[in-house]
């Protein structure tokens, strides 16, 4: 286990998201002991997003604008100038899938280079030309017939085993994203999966151990991470998220785009049954027309049934990964779509296990600031770049072949040069 050092670093999350940019800069107080480092949060800043749609850029310029602007308020606020940050990434094109590799130990006791050789033999599948490996993430180590190891280096042994979670993106998809940032100034240290960075963030350790499904109800995407005794198992994204709640809204009551998510905000309800049948809301009409009045029931009801079918879909994935039997401490909700009233409510009558909503924990700092389910992802980008730092490793996100001098993303301006160097 790697020993922190008593100093203070900065560590910048910024998280690209469908419906809005946010840059959270926290201070890294880290300790002597083992344990994991503080942060304190310093600095804050978010942008309207409209260049991205499913996690996805489709407009660089806006999403440069976006980016500009929330670093710019962070900045302020922190004090410092930000020049790097680590980079969530999600979006349908991701994929993962998990892999196992396995090595003879050369002098009978594991050495740091056997754990490395066994990770690159579990790495070894073919993936399309178009996708890159984004993370190789260990789950455990198997020493001769003895599973369960999390960290084997200095064990006796003549046979390593190690199954692993890798996660894998669309080169083009990466490409845009770490463009946009470096269009606006930001060298991204490492792309970090947005599921990962959310779980970073709102998870315990206890809740990691006994088996959790992560649930990130985004704007455009929805984000799943399941864990089982401290490892990460499955992860997937769906393609929706709030911004179909806005689109289903504007439909259903006929009100713009804008006004729609406006409503849904201030007024929107997961659960029908919750609304009284006397309340009602002002609906400003498209273009120059008068103001109706709407039941808000009526608006309850277009929200509960999009709710449904995404929780409907959320219930398939966690059925398809296998592990929904293993998730004794059940399902955490987070993201910004699960501030919505009734959303908590209605997952514990759809779902059959323990289902809670999910904040960022474990701040210091200007924590008020951030304590909401739609700034999870931004704050784990946060832990997840301290814990990096405390371990003393390079980043291990983003493929060599990508990050070089000569390769595309260096190309970009991309700081991230080394591929699964140091891992631990």
């Amino acid at each position: 286990m790697s020993k922190y050092v008593s100093k203070k670093d900065f560590v910048v999350g910024l998280d690209i998201g469908t419906t809005k940019v946010c840059c959270i800069v926290g201070e890294v107080n880290h300790n002597k002991t083992t344990e994991p480092p503080t942060i304190d949060i310093v600095g804050f800043g978010q942008a309207h997003s409209t260049g991205l749609r499913k996690g996805v850029v489709i407009n660089i310029d806006s999403t440069v604008e976006a980016i500009k602007k929330a670093v710019k308020e962070a900045e302020n606020m922190a004090g410092i100038k930000i020049n790097s940050a680590y980079v969530g990434i999600a979006g349908t094109h991701i994929k993962s899938f998990n892999s196992s590799g396995v090595v003879a130990v050369k002098d009978k006791e594991i050495q740091a280079s056997d754990v490395q050789r066994v990770i690159d033999a579990a790495k070894a599948v073919m993936i399309p030309q178009d996708r890159e490996v984004l993370h190789v993430i260990p789950q455990e180590f198997i020493v001769d017939d003895q599973d369960g190891i999390r960290e084997p280096v200095g064990m006796n042994g003549v046979r390593l085993e190690a199954k692993v979670h890798i996660v894998t993106g669309a080169i083009s998809s990466a490409q845009n994203l770490i463009k946009c940032a470096n269009k606006a100034g930001i060298s991204v240290t490492e792309l970090c999966l947005q599921p990962i960075a959310s779980a970073e963030a709102v998870l315990t350790r206890d809740e990691k151990e006994l088996g959790v499904a992560l649930v990130d109800i985004g704007g455009g995407t929805t984000d799943i991470a399941i864990f089982r005794e401290g490892a990460l198992l499955y992860t997937s994204v769906l393609p929706v998220g709030g911004v179909h709640l806005t689109n289903d809204i504007s439909v259903g009551i006929r009100a713009s785009l804008d006004q729609a998510e406006r409503i849904k905000v201030q007024h929107g309800c997961a659960m029908a049954s919750l609304v009284k049948d006397d309340e009602t809301i002002e609906v400003p009409a498209v273009g120059e027309g008068k103001v109706r009045v709407v039941a808000r029931k009526i608006l309850a009801e277009i929200v509960e049934a999009r709710v449904e079918e995404m929780f409907s879909m959320i219930q398939a994935e966690i059925n398809k990964s296998g592990y929904a039997d293993l998730l004794a401490a059940g399902i955490v909700l987070t993201g910004g779509t699960t501030l919505l009233q009734g959303m908590v409510e209605l997952g514990d009558f759809l779902f059959e296990m323990p289902l809670k909503r999910g904040v960022p924990i474990r701040l210091g700092g200007l924590k008020e600031v951030v304590n909401s389910p739609k700034y999870s992802t931004a704050v784990g980008l946060l832990k997840y770049g301290a814990d990096q730092l405390a371990r003393g490793s390079q980043p291990a996100s983003l493929g060599a072949s990508l990050m070089g001098e000569d390769g595309v993303f260096g190309k970009l301006g991309g700081s991230v040069k080394n591929w699964m160097k140091d891992l631990f």
